[in-house]
């Protein structure tokens, strides 16, 4: 279908169809005009997008404390994995030392309740002597133990194993106390870490939402950050329209900036379109350098299951816009030009492009208005269509 219409537009260059016409009569200089043909070829809709950046992240305040660093101001560039917002983390610091210190007094512990256990092991205080001096001592193992044992009222066996059991409690609790205080210290430098707001990725500020000073809390925004090298244009495209994309497709933007048309390529197709407006987000990878975050930009979207249709063909110095509204001067048959909005189509090579909405075939449009042209909106526009 591509090839038919470029076969089309070149019989209509050697054939003339665009002939410059004289000029309309009228006491201002109006300039030349042509007649409105019609060329055949797929239908395409314009679709209006946003361009935006390939990548971009909001940081925000992980904990609350006063912003102490801020690396610099919009449109400046950083590396990956360099600091961008710092928040004061010197009271982080002084409980993380204190932290310490009971973590070393728990080690002690711990190496205490070792050697009171091992103690146990080799020297059992239940076979130890009852204690005391002199004559009550020597009595004690002269008759008393002996009497014990003849009686049965003491079973050192089992205190043994009690005073055995009671010091390995005493081993595993301070063994407990050092997990909860390493838990804890492992919290405490995340904490720390969160203090910290660092580039994903190689990028430049977009927006800064603070300054040095001020004092966030937990969930705040800090900085827009992205990454400006490479652009894309998001675009809503009609559910009925998205059979005509895939990925990796080239099909052509004209940028609201300078109204050039650049090829783009279909980069990302969201699996679920949107449940109230029946749109599909679309995302299409712009060339590098020829727009910035947040410019307009029109995407020709191929309609595939739409009938061929005649479409008007006008030159492009015929086009003149209003903001980002295109129109062009129709000369009416008193010779008075009324500017009327347009919708653009396709770029057909040669200076041409096609016309989907307000303009017919037959019509008289000026191709290079004089400065001293002027006209109001004229009805029946593209608004009215």
């Amino acid at each position: 279908m591509r090839r038919a219409v470029g076969a089309c537009l070149l019989v209509l260059a050697t054939g003339g169809v665009l002939a410059a016409g004289p000029a309309a009569p009228g006491p201002r200089d109006l300039g030349d005009s042509v007649v409105v043909q019609q060329a055949q070829g797929v239908p395409s809709v314009s679709l209006g997008g946003t361009v935006i950046p390939y990548k971009e992240v909001t940081l925000a305040a992980q904990l609350a404390g006063r912003v102490a660093w801020l690396a610099g101001i919009e449109g400046d560039t950083f590396k990956e994995s360099d600091l961008l917002v710092g928040i004061d983390d010197a009271e982080l610091f002084a409980k993380r030392r204190a932290m310490l210190a009971q973590l070393a007094s728990a080690d002690a512990q711990l190496r205490n309740a070792g050697v009171q256990y091992n103690r146990e092991i080799f020297a059992p205080r239940s076979s130890g002597a009852p204690g005391g001096m002199g004559v009550p001592n020597l009595f004690d193992q002269m008759f008393t133990r002996p009497l014990e044992n003849v009686v049965g009222d003491r079973e050192r066996g089992a205190e043994r194993g009690a005073d055995l059991f009671a010091s390995g409690i005493q081993v595993q609790e301070a063994q407990n106390a050092i997990m909860r205080l390493q838990a804890e210290l492992q919290g405490l430098d995340t904490k720390i870490r969160d203090a910290r707001s660092i580039a994903p990725f190689a990028g430049v500020i977009a927006k800064k939402f603070v300054e040095v000073g001020d004092t966030v809390q937990p969930g705040q925004p800090l900085l827009n950050y992205a990454d400006v090298a490479y652009l894309q244009v998001e675009v809503e495209v009609p559910a009925q329209l998205r059979p005509g994309l895939r990925e990796g497709m080239m099909v052509k933007a004209e940028l609201d900036l300078d109204h050039r048309q650049v090829p783009v390529r279909v980069a990302q197709i969201f699996p679920v379109a949107d449940s109230q407006r029946h749109t599909v987000k679309v995302k299409f990878d712009l060339p590098q350098g020829v727009s910035q975050p947040g410019m307009y930009a029109k995407v020709l979207i191929p309609d595939a299951g739409g009938p061929l249709r005649n479409n008007p063909v006008i030159p492009l110095s015929a086009i003149r816009y209003n903001g980002s509204l295109p129109g062009v001067y129709v000369v009416g048959e008193t010779g008075e030009p009324q500017l009327r909005l347009i919708r653009i189509g396709e770029g057909l090579g040669g200076g041409l492009v096609s016309v989907l909405s307000g303009l017919t075939a037959g019509e008289r449009v000026l191709v290079n208005p004089g400065p001293r042209v002027t006209a109001g909106w004229a009805k029946g526009g593209a608004a009215d269509r």
